[in-house]
């Protein structure tokens, strides 16, 4: 099997994350990382054997680079993104995909253009319990979809804000809550219910009275198929409670998954606490399967390394699609929906209406939004 020539952009604490995974997967040759302090980089380089840069161009072409997971601070993503793309590097982006809508069209742009293959992580489509959702409703098991929900109520203290400069800033990280927090479940949410017709949302910071953006926001949906959808995010909850999301069925059946139980997970920071489980499933005939499959997938959690495996596991298909000419499961196109949806929430608390979709990138100085 060829190995794919791979780099790190971002040796903060989510690239080690994509560092062990691109030392570890067969597909990959983990050849070089890119930082934008010297010190910290030379660091970086020194622990996984590679060489560091702290220039794009000069990595690209002495490294040969053929693929990146780019890792920086979100509003950096499509500065990164974007010249790798239109010399034909194939990007893996952490969530979200940017922090604007025009840096997410200018990313989706380059690809387009270049046919190099894209996804944004978002690992927890990868859980078995997520995945177990998925295909009860692509089997028809809970008839059409007609509701579903997100509930993220979570925890983040000052010393989590103050763990990098960039956090809790609209200029550093493009919003709070939305837009690092909850991208995984809205992420989900979007998988199971389609694209999204309208949506009323607000948001408010009631928690942290230092921060700049926002701990706290909800949003009620309307999606083309017709379904309905409520969202609930924060980060004011001590202890951290959970994180669910639930689909509801027009034959009565229910499902859902718990992604996040406890303390939330903070990457470099901390481990996943609980295992992620169905914590509802009342389709016909399978009502008493509910405890086997917990019983299943908190055995298979204790089986691995479960703070990093689903990260290895997004980026070994990301580096298949590459060998084998094909879509990752989870696309660029994925992430912008993402990007869309909280950029609407932004939207709707600022013009005090609901908002209509598509979405298109808005020119101005208030962060499409975000400023109050």
């Amino acid at each position: 099997m060829r190995k794919i020539r791979t780099a790190v952009i971002g040796c903060g604490k989510v690239g080690h994350f994509h560092a062990m995974a691109f030392q570890k997967n067969p597909c990959s040759d983990f050849v070089a990382c890119l930082g934008h302090h010297p010190d910290k980089t030379a660091a970086f380089a020194a622990q996984y054997g590679v060489k560091g840069y702290t220039d794009l161009d000069a990595m690209l072409r002495e490294a040969e680079v053929e693929a990146v997971a780019i890792c920086t601070p979100h509003p950096l993503h499509a500065a990164f993104a974007v010249p790798c793309l239109e010399r034909g590097v194939h990007v893996a982006i952490e969530k979200p995909l940017a922090a604007s809508l025009a840096d997410c069209d200018a990313i989706l742009a380059a690809q387009r253009k270049s046919g190099a293959v894209g996804t944004t992580i978002c690992q927890r489509r990868f859980y078995r319990p997520s995945m177990r959702v998925k295909r009860a409703i692509d089997e028809g098991k809970i008839g059409a979809p007609i509701l579903g929900t997100v509930n993220m109520l979570g925890w983040r203290d000052m010393a989590y804000y103050a763990s990098d400069p960039w956090r809790g800033t609209w200029a550093g990280e493009g919003g709070g809550v939305l837009i690092n927090q909850a991208p995984h479940q809205i992420d989900l949410l979007l998988w199971y219910m389609g694209e999204v017709e309208e949506l009323y949302g607000i948001w408010d910071t009631l928690n942290h009275p230092e921060l700049e953006v926002e701990d706290t926001a909800a949003a009620v949906i309307r999606f083309k198929s017709g379904a309905i959808g409520n969202i609930v995010v924060s980060n004011s909850q001590n202890p951290a409670l959970f994180g669910n999301v639930r689909v509801h069925g027009s034959n009565g059946a229910s499902i859902g998954v718990q992604t996040d139980g406890g303390a939330m997970f903070v990457a470099g920071m901390s481990g996943i606490a609980e295992p992620p489980v169905n914590d509802l499933w009342t389709v016909a005939g399978e009502e008493d399967r509910l405890e086997d499959y917990q019983r299943e997938d908190r055995e298979f959690f204790r089986s691995i390394d479960g703070t990093h495996y689903f990260h290895e596991v997004q980026l070994d298909d990301f580096l298949r699609a590459i060998l084998e000419g094909r879509q990752p499961l989870i696309t660029l196109e994925d992430g912008r929906r993402t990007v869309e949806l909280i950029t609407a929430i932004y939207r709707s608390q600022r013009d005090r209406r609901p908002v209509r979709f598509p979405l298109s990138p808005e020119d101005g100085p208030d962060y499409d939004g975000r400023l109050r």
